[in-house]
């Protein structure tokens, strides 16, 4: 198995339950999200590993062609959200709060990507 192929299918199971987790435990994840923003620990190490598991993935897996450049965005976006945390941490409140004034529009989004890197992952 390659590693978009792996990335891809555990962003599948990440993607699908927590979207899923979102749609049928608002409350919990509107906490989740709001403790973790209000949690300076938490928060950077939310950074710390966002950061690494971007690094990760774009210097082992830095492809921009076909479906694995999906892979690569992710790692990508992931490796710019951890540095901007560890960075600007406050700058993260409108995100947070977005996230949990919209969580019902999110967990469908969610659960969309899930679908798609499912496809790739385990059926293409």
């Amino acid at each position: 198995m390659d590693i978009a192929t792996f990335v891809a299918r555990a962003l599948t199971i990440i993607y699908l339950s927590v979207g899923i987790g979102m749609l049928f435990n608002k409350n919990y994840y509107k906490k989740f999200f709001d403790n973790m923003y209000n949690e300076m620990t938490a928060l950077y190490v939310g950074g710390f590993m966002a950061t690494i598991t971007g690094l990760a993935i774009i210097s082992y897996h830095n492809i921009w062609t076909g479906w694995p450049i999906l892979v690569t965005i992710v790692g990508w976006l992931a490796l710019i959200k951890g540095v901007m945390i560890l960075l600007l941490p406050n700058a993260f409140e409108g995100i947070v709060k977005n996230i949990i004034k919209n969580i019902s529009v999110w967990s469908p989004l969610i659960i969309a990507l899930g679908l798609v890197f499912g496809y790739f992952g385990f059926l293409a």
